[in-house]
């Protein structure tokens, strides 16, 4: 089985921007604590445009991934997450080779 990661764009609005990066730092901290499964959770902000952000996860396979989408903490964290953006998340699947 290979591993799943997703990589996704997020716009945030200018005055939302503090609130989705801590957000998404606190999602990352619980993700890492709480999801062994999860081998990368990053963020990454555009050094050209400071409300264009990256999320990169990668997940040791598709149980793994859909872990994360059920627990507790994303439940929480995500809607708050979205009503941050200033445009609709773009995001693209991928599997790791061997």
């Amino acid at each position: 089985m290979t591993g799943k990661s997703f990589i996704a764009q997020l716009r945030t609005k200018p005055e939302k921007r503090s609130e989705m990066i801590a957000l998404q730092s606190e999602l990352k901290q619980l993700v890492f604590k709480h999801e062994p499964d999860a081998l990368v959770y990053e963020l990454f902000q555009s050094e050209s445009d400071s409300d264009l952000f990256q999320v990169i996860a990668t997940f040791r396979d598709d149980a793994a991934f859909e872990a994360h989408m059920s627990i507790d903490f994303h439940d929480r964290l995500v809607p708050p997450i979205l009503n941050c953006l200033a445009e609709e998340m773009a995001i693209a699947f991928y599997r790791s080779l061997p």
